[in-house]
């Protein structure tokens, strides 16, 4: 048993997520490096060409990566929000000074998730060229970020998620419907903050470990479409149940008359660096 426990806490300590922002964040003086999940350099630029330093971020691993990201910058930061599912705040002593914790409903997306999320996506509208904005991400993120399209009621998208949980869909193609429902997922973040440098930490709960599925790719280019969602929704039968406002905006979007999610090669996403901080097979 003794054997046991010493091999599972070496796996959770590989892929903790306060250590996985200090091992791929490095600080000297006053430049920042981030670190592939090779050990080479990713990205680095001094911290005093930026007007403001801003962390943004969501899952239920998010508040230790806020607290390191405190550690390491301290002051630096300007400001920043961090959504975390209910019980996942950081313990009274450790919270943070900089970055707001707000916490929402995970599996099935609530009022309180929807209304920081729609605050995330406003900071991130608000960035400039001048801004810094460092983005974490853990497994969770996608129930607890539901900043929905403004013709989508919650109520509708708590509805679907429920549906697809019963029909056993993949998490593959729950977040590709997710993706096209939002302002946040599937790369909407990205356009929201441009032209800001954004650079994500991603922790992985997805097998394959693809940054357009982890926490529905805030920051990464979708290679799904409105198509992929109408195969889904045909697959397991569910396109006669759908919300009306839900069918209707699907449907939008495959008419083209609703924007679909930014793809790569987008020039959007050239100021943008995403990094897997950790992973299922670092565990």
């Amino acid at each position: 048993a003794s054997e046991l426990r010493r091999l599972t806490d070496a796996a959770l300590s590989a892929v903790a997520p306060d250590g996985a922002v200090l091992r791929h964040l490095h600080l000297d003086g006053g430049k920042l490096t981030l670190i592939d999940e090779s050990g080479a350099p990713a990205w680095s630029g001094g911290l005093d060409a930026y007007r403001r330093i801003r962390v943004l971020g969501a899952g239920k691993g998010a508040a230790p990566m806020a607290a390191a990201l405190e550690n390491l910058l301290g002051d630096r930061i300007s400001d920043g929000l961090v959504i975390v599912k209910y019980g996942h705040d950081l313990p009274e002593g450790q919270r943070t000074r900089h970055i707001r914790i707000k916490e929402g409903g995970h599996p099935v997306p609530d009022e309180a998730g929807a209304a920081a999320a729609g605050e995330i996506v406003d900071m991130a509208r608000d960035s400039r060229e001048d801004d810094l904005v460092l983005c974490t991400f853990t497994g969770g993120a996608s129930a607890l970020t539901p900043a929905l399209h403004p013709e989508i009621p919650l109520a509708d998208m708590q509805r679907l998620t429920c549906m697809l949980l019963e029909c056993g869909a993949t998490i593959h193609e729950i977040n590709t419907l997710r993706k096209h429902l939002s302002r946040f997922s599937g790369g909407s973040l990205v356009r929201a903050a441009f032209p800001a440098t954004v650079l994500g930490l991603i922790v992985s709960d997805v097998v394959g470990d693809d940054l357009d599925v982890i926490a529905s790719g805030p920051t990464a280019p979708d290679v799904s479409s409105f198509d992929d969602c109408h195969e889904i929704l045909e697959r397991f039968g569910l396109e006669s149940r759908l919300p009306s406002a839900v069918r209707d905006y699907l449907r939008a979007g495959l008419a083209g008359r609703a924007p679909e999610t930014p793809k790569p090669g987008d020039p959007l996403f050239g100021r943008v660096r995403n990094i897997l901080a950790a992973t299922n097979r670092q565990a």
